[in-house]
């Protein structure tokens, strides 16, 4: 594992740092706004704040002075979310550590430097009585003018407030569950909101990693309908098999704000890239901003923040290139891949555009970071499972599935020891590979049939 800094990926500086996870997102007169919980001693144990870093573009970020922290508001600040009170001040709702409650603190100005005190949120049964919840990750959101909240758990109870302050209890804020959540898996790091003619709940299940919900607010309820889930984040091999007790999270914690122009925009923890022992990565490395919106057919789209193109220089362009002559076996065989380009710099953007007809019932791939001799982090396209795979982690991706007339565009994010793929707008999968210091070559293979990529473009990424 390195701690060599990041070109473009959000990365705390300076030493080890955990937990990691953003929150507080805000678009604010211009600026964007981001959170992210660090650790450190306070009065003897350990104690969490949330360090603030700002944007114009979601790229370039400032670090402030840390003013929500346990000096000022008497407890450590775990997960939650920002959001907007009726007369339009920025609020933070999140699980105070060590206080056994969920919190509110509301910003007295715009720039997010100064803070009312924060005071406990108190919930009550219709009948006036304490209610008796679990109070852990929260989230909090309007719909028609009234203010719900949510709490972390398998199944998180609903509240609702006119005024932040006197909250009562709904009742359950799922429906249901669905069949592909295993028991166990519960609700953490939650972000609720619209998208499209749907809502969604992006979330996590701490031992799984980062997942979401799709599905519709039934207002006459007041629960959410979820209709199809699915993951975002996938096992590595060399992580346990056997429960849910080993993290297995590079993906995790995830966060979301809405753009001026209607984009939903989320950020997730790289949890515990390159590791496989159990334990989280000290670096705090964010994800890329990804755009999130839904295909006709409501099934969930996702893409680099379009932002990052404004980062590409040295551009080049390949075409029609020959993938060499095809494998005999299924294994990746690095003394038979075929060299495609040399991208020499440690900071790139990669976009692969293939036929459609020319993956048909296909097994080929790539190798990134590679060396002279074609060993690096492969990336490999599997027809009989209708998987990807980006070193030792598999996603569904099946292309068999994508439009015929749809070319496949494979787009991937170099950023030194940290790598991101995007496939087709539909599939994302990130994986560290540590031995990437002067490897700089893309490799091509196929295997049992001759594959001949459409377009091959190579962008430098620049700060």
């Amino acid at each position: 594992m390195t701690t060599t800094p990041l070109h473009y990926h959000l990365m705390h500086p300076g030493g080890p740092s955990l937990p990691g996870d953003p929150n507080a997102a805000f678009y604010l007169d211009g600026v964007y706004h981001l959170h992210y919980i660090v650790a450190h001693p306070w009065r003897g144990q350990e104690s969490f704040s949330f360090v603030h870093v700002s944007s114009p573009d979601m790229l370039h970020w400032t670090w402030h002075p840390t003013t929500l922290h346990p000096d000022f508001t008497g407890h450590g600040m775990f997960s939650g979310t920002g959001f907007m009170t009726h007369d339009g001040q920025p609020a933070i709702i999140y699980h105070g550590q060590g206080s056994g409650r969920n919190q509110i603190v509301v910003a007295t100005d715009r720039q997010l430097t100064s803070w009312q005190a924060p005071y406990p949120v108190d919930v009550r049964n219709r009948d006036g009585s304490v209610a008796d919840i679990n109070h852990w990750d929260p989230d909090c959101f309007m719909i028609d003018g009234t203010y719900y909240a949510i709490s972390g758990g398998e199944n998180p109870p609903l509240f609702k407030s006119t005024d932040l302050r006197t909250w009562t209890l709904v009742g359950d804020f799922l429906a249901h569950d669905l069949p592909d959540v295993a028991y166990g898996e519960d609700i953490s790091c939650p972000n609720f909101f619209p998208i499209g003619d749907k809502w969604m709940l992006l979330c996590i299940s701490h031992h799984i990693g980062c997942r979401y919900y799709i599905g519709d607010w039934d207002a006459a309820r007041e629960q959410f309908v979820p209709q199809t889930h699915s993951r975002l984040n996938w096992r590595r091999d060399e992580q346990s098999l056997f429960g849910m007790q080993q993290w297995r999270v590079d993906f995790f914690a995830p966060e979301s704000v809405l753009t001026p122009d209607g984009r939903r925009v989320m950020w997730a923890w790289l949890a515990t890239l390159g590791r496989d022992d159990g334990t989280m990565d000290k670096r705090t490395i964010q994800s890329l901003p990804r755009e999130l919106w839904l295909a006709p057919d409501h099934t969930l789209r996702m893409a680099p923040l379009r932002e990052l193109a404004t980062l590409r220089c040295q551009h080049v362009i390949y075409h029609d290139i020959d993938m060499g002559a095809p494998q005999a076996n299924l294994a990746l065989n690095p003394a038979g891949v075929q060299r495609l380009v040399d991208y020499a710099h440690e900071a790139v953007e990669i976009r692969i555009c293939l036929a459609r007809t020319q993956v048909q019932r296909k097994l080929f791939g790539f190798v990134v970071c590679a060396d002279a001799h074609g060993h690096g982090l492969p990336l490999i396209f599997r027809p009989e499972t209708g998987t990807m795979r980006l070193g030792s982690a598999e996603a569904p991706m099946a292309l068999a599935q994508l439009p015929a007339d749809e070319d496949v565009e494979i787009r991937i994010f170099v950023d030194a020891y940290v790598v991101e793929v995007f496939v087709n707008n539909r599939q994302s999968i990130v994986a560290e590979y540590a031995a990437y210091a002067g490897h700089t070559a893309l490799y091509g293979i196929t295997v049992g049939a001759p594959t001949v990529v459409k377009t091959l473009e190579v962008w430098r990424i620049e700060m």
